[in-house]
């Protein structure tokens, strides 16, 4: 999968007239790479057009228009877009109560390590978790985590023949597994070569 370059990039202003436009496009095409793990835990995968965005909206928030700017941004984001021979995702844990969200962060440390995707066939695939920084205490954990799941290449050829794919956590404070719906993966076919 291509990486991010700042001549690819739209210019603030133009970024800001196609701002609108730009984000329904990208609102949809999230809707075929999110995938829902019970009710509090879902994964985001990543890809060329959604680190795309997500620098655009950084460029834009920090009004960023200088290139060593933008090429320290870019440098952010491209290792969150998959190789071919991985999925990328932000795990995302979200309770509508902060109070529950408390309590549950405290009760699922090492739940990024305990979430697994499983192609058809298969063992299942434990992520390679947060290579940025540390995202728990010994109190709690994030409410978010960067993942990298690195397949072999049987399961690659497997997926893109048109292998099932699952996903799940299996925590003593969360266990949970789905089975990823058609569109999801036919989308998650596509960020391997």
């Amino acid at each position: 999968m291509k990486k991010l370059v700042k001549e690819e990039l739209y210019g603030l202003e133009e970024y800001s007239n196609k701002r609108d436009e730009y984000r329904q496009k990208v609102r949809a095409h999230k809707l075929n790479r999110i995938v829902r793990i019970g009710e509090n835990v879902s994964l985001h995968f990543e890809d060329y057009l959604t680190m795309r965005y997500q620098v655009q909206e950084m460029l834009r928030a920090e009004k960023i228009f200088d290139s060593a700017g933008i090429i320290e941004e870019i440098e952010t984001y491209n290792p969150l877009i998959p190789d071919g021979q991985n999925w990328k995702a932000t795990m995302m844990i979200q309770f509508d109560n902060a109070g529950d969200r408390k309590v549950a962060l405290e009760k699922m440390i090492g739940i990024e390590r305990a979430t697994w995707v499983q192609v058809a066939g298969f063992d299942k695939v434990h992520p390679i978790a947060n290579e940025d920084l540390e995202r728990e205490t010994n109190e709690k954990t994030s409410s978010v985590h960067f993942l990298r799941f690195e397949l072999a290449q049987p399961m690659v050829e497997a997926v893109q023949n048109g292998a099932i794919i699952n996903a799940g956590v299996d925590h003593p404070a969360y266990k949970h597994e789905v089975t990823v719906p058609d569109n999801i993966r036919n989308s998650l076919a596509s960020d391997l070569d």
